[in-house]
């Protein structure tokens, strides 16, 4: 097992796949930015807000005001940097810092596929996505033909796992057995064109995409890794990908996992395309009198330690998923372990959650209007998330305490409906939260869930 392992490190592969999807990451992520600035979600996310939810942790990144643009110009730079291979390691390390600190200053807009860009550019650090066909190349004067096949199966491995891990959390009595919430989802776009008043209100249709879907990213992986099934599975993946855009207002994520899936293909196709961008490259610009030596492998320094920062990060990313099963209650009730585990487009909650400010001494008390501090969107987000609701709390005393209230406490009545259930009480409505703290511990102010989801 140990000779293979050692074999497996040292067998090198043709460098294309790797070239490829360095281009295509970096022209996606420069192509997203632009698009969040160009629609104006940075001044309605981050800047117009009063109050900011932050990550258990990281409750120091903020917003910086205006120079928040900063941050975003920061980041395209290093996208467009990525893009042509130059200053590659130091390109990387600035979208990594400046892409994380963007999605960890509000809590609001978590998405899984702003985490997977995040961990895809963690893991672009150890791998020489620059080794040819870069800029850095073209300076050094030296290309590598060739590059560690380990470096492009941890791509493969990455998207493997986020396929498989939501696969697996689909695995369960909601999604299979009662099609939700796809049924809730579904139901709403009958105004499709063709297929909306045709299939959208069929129920054998909602049984058969949550089915389909489940089935779909348990497969996936495997039928890209093998070759006979490859087209037939990159059809599949186009496919689905622009079938949920057109259902779901998901951004840019459906055109990066497709791009993705190519690093699946074999060398020659990724040369393919190296040779029509390079192509395209030669009628604008010609490079003349530049020899560049070719060497056939990529060799990592012997004292490197980037294959064991890579082999810790996915042992990490294999057993944080299952971080749940040290919670107890319902997982999507509580959403204690639910973050960061690839559990896509799983539920639909709606809550309702209005908050009492107590004077202990006197018990005099006045709700909390919600408007006056968050957007819609964050009241939205608020209403059925325990640690969205126990940070507003304390959000709350502080203000009031600023304005001279004392010995005030902050309770919670709160309601929440799960996939399509009538709603029921969420909140412990005793429980003052101005006592309670956040941690990594169970939230025992969070009353049971009274129906019970099987599942993984």
């Amino acid at each position: 097992m140990v000779t293979k392992l050692k074999d497996y490190l040292q067998n090198s592969t043709n460098a294309s796949p790797l070239i490829v999807f360095r281009i295509g990451f970096g022209i996606m992520m420069l192509y997203s930015l632009i698009r969040f600035w160009v629609n104006g979600w940075i001044k309605t996310l981050y800047l117009q807000p009063k109050f900011h939810f932050s990550y258990y942790g990281f409750e120091w990144v903020k917003p910086i005001g205006n120079y928040t643009y900063l941050v975003f110009i920061l980041c395209g730079i290093a996208a467009l940097l990525i893009t042509l291979g130059y200053k590659y390691r130091f390109a990387v390390v600035l979208f990594f810092l400046s892409f994380t600190y963007i999605e960890l200053m509000d809590k609001t807009t978590y998405l899984n596929h702003y985490y997977f860009i995040s961990l895809v550019s963690f893991l672009l650090f150890f791998l020489p996505a620059n080794a040819r066909f870069s800029i850095d190349a073209y300076h050094k004067k030296v290309t590598y033909q060739n590059v560690p096949n380990w470096t492009i199966d941890s791509i493969k491995l990455m998207l493997g796992i986020v396929y498989f891990y939501a696969g697996l959390a689909k695995v369960n009595s909601d999604w299979l057995f009662k099609a939700q919430p796809l049924k809730i989802w579904l139901t709403s776009r009958y105004d499709l064109p063709l297929i909306g008043e045709a299939l959208m209100h069929q129920n054998w249709f909602h049984y058969a995409m949550s089915w389909g879907g489940m089935i779909y990213d348990l497969c996936i992986p495997f039928l890209l890794l093998y070759r006979k099934t490859r087209w037939i599975a990159f059809g599949l993946v186009v496919f689905f990908h622009v079938f949920t855009r057109i259902l779901f207002p998901i951004g840019v994520f459906p055109f990066v996992m497709i791009f993705g899936s190519l690093i699946f293909f074999d060398t020659t196709f990724h040369d393919k395309i190296i040779a029509l961008i390079k192509k395209g490259l030669d009628k604008i610009t010609t490079l003349k009198g530049v020899s560049i030596k070719t060497i056939e492998s990529f060799q990592f320094p012997k004292k490197s330690i980037g294959l064991y920062v890579v082999g810790v990060f996915f042992c990490f990313q294999i057993a944080l998923p299952f971080r749940h099963v040290f919670y107890p209650g319902e997982l999507f009730w509580t959403e204690e372990g639910f973050r960061f585990s690839w559990r896509v487009m799983l539920m639909e909650k709606m809550g309702s959650t209005t908050f009492k400010v107590v004077d202990t001494e006197t018990n005099k008390y006045f709700y909390v209007d919600n408007s006056d501090f968050l957007t819609p969107f964050q009241e939205k987000q608020m209403s059925f998330q325990p640690d969205f609701i126990l940070e507003y709390a304390h959000y709350l005393g502080e203000h009031f305490a600023s304005q001279g209230h004392q010995n005030i406490a902050i309770f919670a009545e709160s309601f929440v409906a799960l996939n399509g259930r009538m709603s029921q009480p969420f909140v412990d409505p005793k429980r003052d939260l101005l006592q309670e703290t956040e941690s990594f511990k169970h939230k025992t102010w969070i009353l049971p869930f009274n129906d019970d989801i099987k599942g993984l």
